[in-house]
């Protein structure tokens, strides 16, 4: 298949799915938009080395989080983050990211650390199986289990503290 159709066709199958991840990863939508082009950039530089060891979805997913995760190091985000959260929180030019807050779980989901967001949304919003989850992170199948059981936890807190008794 040809560079730019498997391109395409990679973007419609997964590309909503993975703005969601990194809406939820990053909290902000534009972010979030800057991710998922640098994921595909990613991809396509990269697919001839891809082994096909994982799903595709996986590989992606996992290209994903490395991609946030040099954003959150970027010295921009950590100078300008807290100076733009308070504009994140007003700020609906999307739909996707207006109904993301409205929602009460998910705007639960973006209480919680990067680490315990990246684990719930991964297995809640993308339907990654544990064994999914842990190529995509590197991590064992069992501690991909330990940290989403102390992510659950961490969650019914904050959405009890929210006023949703679980």
């Amino acid at each position: 298949m040809p560079e730019d159709q498997n391109l395409e066709r990679m973007m419609k199958e997964y590309g909503d799915a993975i703005l969601r991840m990194c809406f939820l990863y990053l909290k902000d939508y534009q972010l979030a938009e800057d991710a998922v082009q640098e994921t595909f950039i990613k991809a396509m530089k990269s697919y001839d080395a891809f082994e096909h060891r994982s799903s595709e979805k996986t590989w992606l997913i996992r290209i994903a989080i490395n991609c946030c995760k040099n954003i959150m190091r970027s010295r921009w985000f950590q100078i300008a983050g807290n100076d733009l959260s308070g504009e994140r929180e007003k700020a609906h030019d999307d739909p996707i990211e207006a109904f993301l807050e409205k929602d009460s779980i998910s705007r639960a989901v973006m209480k919680l650390n990067a680490n315990d967001r990246q684990i719930i949304v991964l297995y809640y919003y993308q339907d990654l199986s544990v064994r999914e989850i842990a190529e995509a992170i590197g991590k064992t199948e069992n501690a991909v289990l330990q940290r989403l059981k102390r992510a659950r936890d961490r969650l019914k807190t904050v959405l009890e503290e929210a006023g949703y008794g679980y």
